[in-house]
């Protein structure tokens, strides 16, 4: 029985590798794989997942108005499992479509993103993906400054500095986030 899974984690937790690793292992098996990503993420082209080891691939791009649910109804054939990258900038519409691929297709789909921003509040997509998910698995990764578990992002301006102010949405990588424990968050050693 397929379900919807919700993989999260700090930013350097391995995410977007893990993405390329499960499209690797179906498709070894000869059964085929969606892989979605958001539209707005322009780090190495808008749809694209790339990992920070330098692994890319090719993505459906996710936009506001995008029917996941209606591309994946239009797919022959039916893939065998649906991946979603940066799922945190899915709307609720979107993850309630995810939802019904699974219940109504029956197809396993896995959305891996950030759980919380900056400020440690929850993203619109990953609040969704708390609520429908049939599974739930933290990505764990160690804080950028000290040897505890990473749970937060540290957003740094272009001299390093903390910040904790702005807009949620904000696209970068090492030069604007950093994954962090608590304690580092709110006292990083910068």
């Amino acid at each position: 029985m397929a379900q919807l899974f919700f993989k999260y984690g700090a930013m350097n937790s391995g995410k977007s590798i893990e993405i390329l690793k499960v499209a690797n292992n179906y498709e070894e098996q000869n059964k085929s794989v969606l892989i979605f990503t958001s539209g707005i993420d322009t780090r190495d082209e808008v749809g694209y997942v790339s990992s920070r080891i330098g692994l890319r691939r090719k993505a459906i791009p996710i936009f506001e108005g995008t029917n996941i649910l209606q591309y994946v109804k239009d797919q022959e054939p039916t893939p065998h499992c649906v991946l979603i990258d940066e799922v945190q900038f899915l709307n609720k519409e979107h993850v309630l479509q995810l939802a019904e691929i699974v219940d109504t297709f029956d197809i396993p789909v896995m959305g891996f993103g950030l759980k919380n921003d900056f400020q440690n509040e929850l993203f619109e997509g990953s609040r969704y993906m708390l609520i429908y998910a049939d599974k739930i698995e933290e990505m764990k990764t160690i804080c950028w400054f000290c040897a505890r578990k990473a749970t937060m992002n540290l957003r740094v301006d272009g001299s390093g500095k903390p910040v904790y102010t702005g807009d949620q949405i904000q696209i970068g990588g090492n030069d604007s986030y950093y994954p962090v424990c608590r304690r580092c968050h709110s006292n990083p050693p910068l």
